[in-house]
């Protein structure tokens, strides 16, 4: 069997991400899609709109054989880190052999070029960035400023090409024999909020939900019934008191927590600004700050997510096709414990159970934000 994977967060999955998956099944050739999603957080740092399960039955519904859980250590985590995770988790199924992932720019080749030099980074461009940075630049645009005499014009500015060069990277640091399958956004940018006609990006569709308008065009027609009425949930309420009670030397052993903003972020935790409008600024971003406060209340340190790149984890399926049984049986021919029931997770020890536990945890806080029970079968009819 050979299956073309997609890593996705499908928050929500929209038009776009519909036309990605047939364009992963009629390019790659593969005999099944499958995704690895994020679970009920995303790389943002920000709560999903809808819990994973209901998010891992739109997936199938658009086209995808299987959903498998990416671990919330590696989801709210910086991209780096996000595409480690997700490609140490694909590299570790015999069966998967491709990797499709939208882009600005899909030259397969030009990838392979860039991720090859980032990955053997010039002393210049390290010298550069540090210079940058030290100046209050926030370390990616120093980064994309620093390799801008290399690299073709505005290549690192792309929000799905730095994915698409860290996903790169991965398959070319753990030698892994993934072929890449970069394919042409449709549509909207990544940071473009307004809604269009057909292909409005997944921004501009949280923003619309807020703001109350319908945004039923820019959706596959069995997403819109499951979306939520406003999306006003808030974290800062539980990120302080996350921040408040934890001792400032436990949050600064989270990921991208550095140059003592453990200390920034108590002081913040005590005004009535959100810990986003107190914190960011042009060294730190809002991403930056929310994956901080986040990994913060669901106890997730740097150390965790480094022991998690070097174990084996687990593939926690949140949704098959029924008739897909065979891909179940490629998932189990993985090094790693394949969870589908609650009994599976029996199986966990050490490093993977305290993975597993912080998605457990994320799931109760997405429950309480949203009052969601959302948990379904995991056998989806086609």
């Amino acid at each position: 069997m050979k299956i073309c994977a997609i890593i996705c967060e499908y928050n929500p999955l929209h038009n776009g991400h519909l036309y990605q998956i047939g364009e992963a099944k009629r390019l790659s050739g593969a005999d099944a899609v499958l995704c690895l999603m994020s679970g009920n957080f995303v790389q943002r740092g920000e709560s999903a709109v809808m819990n994973k399960y209901i998010r891992a039955k739109h997936a199938v519904n658009a086209g995808a054989d299987a959903v498998v859980e990416l671990p919330t250590v590696f989801a709210t985590s910086s991209a780096e880190f996000f595409a480690k995770g997700a490609i140490s988790l694909l590299s570790k199924i015999p069966s998967v052999t491709t990797l499709c992932f939208g882009a600005e720019t899909a030259d397969k080749d030009l990838f392979l070029h860039v991720a090859g030099l980032m990955n053997d980074e010039p002393k210049s461009v390290s010298d550069k960035i540090k210079t940058l940075t030290g100046e209050g630049v926030s370390y990616a645009k120093a980064r994309a400023l620093a390799w801008s005499d290399i690299l073709p014009e505005s290549f690192l500015t792309s929000p799905n090409n730095i994915l698409g060069v860290e996903y790169t990277r991965a398959i070319l640091s753990f030698q892994s024999k993934i072929e890449i399958l970069p394919v042409q956004r449709t549509g909207a940018g990544y940071k473009d909020d307004t809604l269009h006609e057909s292909y409005s990006s997944a921004t501009a569709i949280r923003t619309s939900i807020a703001g109350g308008k319908s945004v039923e065009n820019a959706l596959p027609s069995f997403v819109s019934p499951d979306l939520p009425n406003t999306l006003e949930q808030s974290l800062d309420g539980l990120e302080k008191y996350a921040i408040m009670t934890t001792p400032k030397e436990e949050i600064a052993k989270t990921l991208d927590c550095v140059e003592g903003l453990e200390n920034a972020f108590k002081k913040a935790s005590k005004k009535n600004a959100s810990l986003v409008e107190s914190l960011t600024s042009s060294r730190y971003t809002s991403s930056r700050i929310r994956r901080i406060a986040l990994q913060t209340l669901l106890k997730i340190d740097e150390a965790l997510i480094r022991d998690a790149l070097q174990e084996k984890l687990y593939l926690k399926v949140l949704a098959v096709k029924k008739t897909r049984n065979d891909l179940l049986s490629a998932l189990s021919e993985s090094e790693l414990p394949v969870l589908i029931r609650p009994r599976d997770e029996a199986q966990l020890f050490g490093v993977q159970k305290r993975s597993f536990e912080a998605d457990l945890l994320a799931e109760k806080v997405h429950a309480l934000l949203y009052g969601e029970t959302g948990k379904i079968d995991v056998f989806i009819e086609e």
